[in-house]
């Protein structure tokens, strides 16, 4: 009896020691662990040294915390989306943050990429944002690489490829939607995010197809590279898990090797730069022609642009349900070639937070889209305001549960 009571205790103290080390392997594990919401080693930064961030919150200034601040989040509790503005793009881009304001739920933590010279007049603006508490920014300067930042600044457009190096900047954001300033959100940026909750577990980002019709297609009719798909993809609309990004190691055709993000940014430049026309999202089909696996695809209404009405209607998602992001490309919100476009930017320009939505957002609209039925995009105009019509009742819906 006496053995079996020894052996009985020998037997407890093993059990404990164990559980002893596991809840400290548990507790060093979840130290360590990148992404997500808890802490995110810094590492090395391929910026350019001595740059610079600018924090705050609308109506609310804060102090930096470091060289790109320190980011703690969860994607549940809080949305980002980051914006690259260079030269004549301050309206433009203040009001594609004022149309994510509008009818989006979550939080939102708006990173704004942009010169030097824009800094003083973006905080101006932010600043005087209403809905404290549920907007929060932070500004940066434009960055890339220095042993390669002339290559980078010059490709395309000024400050373009700096969409290329979110993952390595923005190293403690878990995801992150990225839009080109010429974008408008007819409904909650929620929505959007959401797909983050249906990638499946090789998918990395997601974005739109270039063409619906490939007989209007660019690139399975002129491109001299590699390509997404059967008409490519458009980046002015990128939902990342960037996470994901930073783990994964890609396919390429230069090298049997896998290369991760930072690695096979410079090699596919150089090999491609004198074959591509569009930049960034170039280099970007080229990545994922080879990783088609990455890729999460949603339909054209997430990122409607001229080409899905200017040749007739082509985006069979935005007839039955409306356009759910506009994506006014080629300068269309400020000239007369598409009045319809810029008809529903001068509206969300001109809105005054607060005012009634039906009377001076949705009604001037529809009045002024009316105007434009003698173009190709103005006879099917309704499709401007269908998801934007369901997007303010439904806000005013919330409002009243409210109460």
């Amino acid at each position: 009896m006496r053995r079996f009571a020894r052996v009985a205790l020998l037997c407890l103290g093993c059990a404990v020691c164990s559980l002893l080390y596991g809840l400290s392997q548990l507790a060093l594990s979840l130290e360590q662990e990148p992404g997500g919401g808890g802490r995110e080693r810094q590492a090395r930064d391929p910026a350019t040294p001595g740059a610079r961030q600018q924090a705050g919150s609308a109506g609310r200034g804060e102090a930096g915390t470091g060289r790109y601040g320190y980011m703690k989040t969860h994607p549940s509790e809080k949305m980002h989306l980051a914006v690259v503005a260079c030269g004549e793009r301050l309206e433009e881009t203040v009001t594609m943050l004022r149309s994510a304001i509008i009818f989006s739920i979550k939080p939102l933590h708006f990173h704004v990429f942009a010169e030097d010279q824009l800094h003083e007049s973006f905080k101006d603006i932010l600043e005087e944002f209403p809905y404290e508490g549920k907007v929060n920014y932070t500004l940066y300067p434009i960055t890339f690489p220095s042993e390669s930042a002339a290559e980078w600044k010059k490709l395309f457009k000024p400050c373009a490829s700096q969409r290329l190096f979110l993952p390595l900047i923005l190293k403690n954001v878990d995801s992150l939607l990225y839009v080109d300033t010429d974008i408008l959100f007819l409904r909650p940026v929620d929505d959007i995010w959401s797909f983050l909750g249906k990638f499946n577990s090789t998918q990395i980002a997601a974005m739109a197809p270039e063409h619906e019709e490939p007989r209007i297609g660019w690139y399975n009719r002129f491109a001299r590279h590699p390509y997404y798909g059967v008409t490519g993809i458009n980046s002015g609309v990128m939902l990342m898990n960037m996470t994901r990004i930073r783990r994964k190691y890609f396919k390429n055709d230069m090298t049997p090797v896998r290369l991760q993000w930072g690695e096979i940014l410079m090699p596919l430049l150089k090999k491609y730069k004198l074959n591509i026309t569009w930049g960034d999202q170039d280099l970007l089909n080229i990545m994922f022609f080879h990783n088609p696996e990455s890729l999460y695809v949603f339909p054209c209404q997430w990122n409607y642009r001229p080409d899905h009405c200017i040749y007739g209607s082509n985006c069979k998602a935005a007839e039955e349900e409306g356009i759910f992001i506009l994506h006014g490309n080629r300068g269309v919100y400020h000239d007369d070639k598409q009045p319809t476009f810029r008809a529903v930017y001068e509206a969300i320009k001109n809105y005054s937070f607060g005012d009634d939505l039906v009377h001076s957002l949705l009604q001037p609209l529809e009045r002024e889209l009316q105007k434009t039925t003698h173009t190709y995009c103005g006879r099917v105009y309704k499709v401007f305001i269908k998801q934007l019509t369901k997007s303010i009742r439904d806000l005013y819906a919330r409002r009243s549960k409210g109460r």
